[in-house]
């Protein structure tokens, strides 16, 4: 089955906040991240099943090199990254933030 790929617009935030503070570490850590990012996001598209689920219906795909999980929705045809968290974060914030992303 083909699925489409949706990021919930609080992920470009995420995303960026995180891209920042690596590029800030080190020069091209930022772009090195970005490619995790979207590869990762790509693999989820052809096996979106393969990842556990970890809180009701959203499942996490943990990025390599990086402590730092993405999670997401299946819908009907489509996969929805909903969230990109660093491992260290309170599990509880997380929660809560999925909640308020969920469509």
């Amino acid at each position: 089955m083909n699925y489409s790929l949706r990021f919930h617009p609080d992920v470009e935030e995420d995303l960026l906040e995180s891209f920042s503070w690596y590029e800030r570490k080190s020069v091209g850590l930022g772009d090195k991240f970005l490619q995790i990012f979207y590869s990762s996001s790509e693999l989820i598209i052809k096996r979106p099943f393969l990842y556990p689920k970890i809180y009701h219906d959203f499942r996490r795909y943990l990025l390599h090199k990086f402590p730092y999980a993405l999670y997401y929705l299946i819908k009907k045809k489509q996969i929805i990254i909903v969230g990109l968290f660093h491992y260290a974060q309170n599990p509880g914030r997380i929660k809560t933030s999925l909640q308020k992303r969920k469509e």
